[in-house]
């Protein structure tokens, strides 16, 4: 199984807390890169050094979470080789692992339910990239 790493910003930080205690449960292992604790912090602090992990690893895939999910995908996706996705059903986030061979799965905290964010995180892990046609349009971006 691939390495996966995990960010959040303060209004990320409970669901990232939530998600490590599942996988724990399932005997996987999260690699938890920040924040720790509540108190405010600036959420392109924790994408950019949990994409600096990624872009020096392969074989490594990605969470990031704060309020919306869409800072953390805008600070992401300015990195070398970093595909991130922002996934809020099971549908967005099969298609950005089929089709664009993403590697970060982005989370809104305020935006979707822990239930439903472990259900996107389960099926973003398990799907594998399609390639073909696809593999052309990444090398495109």
């Amino acid at each position: 199984m691939k390495k996966i790493f995990i960010a959040s910003d303060h209004a990320g930080y409970s669901l990232k807390e939530y998600i490590k205690r599942v996988f724990a449960k399932k005997k996987i292992k999260i690699r938890d890169v920040g924040t720790n604790s509540k108190e405010s912090v600036d959420y392109p602090d924790y994408a950019h050094k949990l994409s600096k992990i990624l872009g020096k690893n392969n074989n490594t895939m990605g969470v990031l979470i704060c309020g919306s999910g869409q800072g953390m995908i805008m600070t992401a996706n300015k990195h070398k080789n970093i595909r991130a996705a922002l996934c809020y059903d099971a549908k967005s986030t099969k298609l950005s692992r089929l089709h664009n061979d993403a590697n970060v799965i982005t989370l809104g905290s305020r935006v979707i339910s822990k239930k439903n964010a472990i259900k996107c995180l389960n099926i973003f892990l398990k799907t594998e990239f399609e390639g073909g046609r696809h593999k052309r349009r990444i090398g495109k971006i």
